[in-house]
């Protein structure tokens, strides 16, 4: 372990109530640094935060849009933008599995 690593864990276990040692100081490091990325599964966006979203980019879309553009031709190009292209819907994490036939 690198001297500037010792004295950052031992800053750290210097900062505790309990005074903890070096091994254990370590140890607790280890515990917070892998419940936090292993603790918490990956979640989606709620239903209310992800409509706000999808809204959100809506009204930028039609903001930055072509003035000249038919709205027909807008309609579609925004669909496309907010939904994303065909070929990759499938491989979305974040869009439920379309049900097999």
């Amino acid at each position: 372990m690198s001297s500037e690593l010792r004295k950052s864990v031992d800053a750290w276990a210097a900062k505790q109530e309990d005074l903890p040692g070096r091994s254990e100081a370590i140890r607790r490091l280890v515990e917070l640094g892998l419940g936090r990325a292993f603790s918490r599964p990956a979640t989606r966006a709620g239903g209310a935060s992800a409509d706000r979203a999808k809204e959100l980019a809506e009204k930028t879309i039609d903001r930055l849009a072509d003035p000249v553009t038919p709205s027909e031709e807008k309609v579609v190009r925004r669909r496309r933008l907010v939904k994303g292209p065909s070929e990759f819907r499938e491989d979305r994490l974040d869009q439920p599995r379309p049900k097999k036939r």
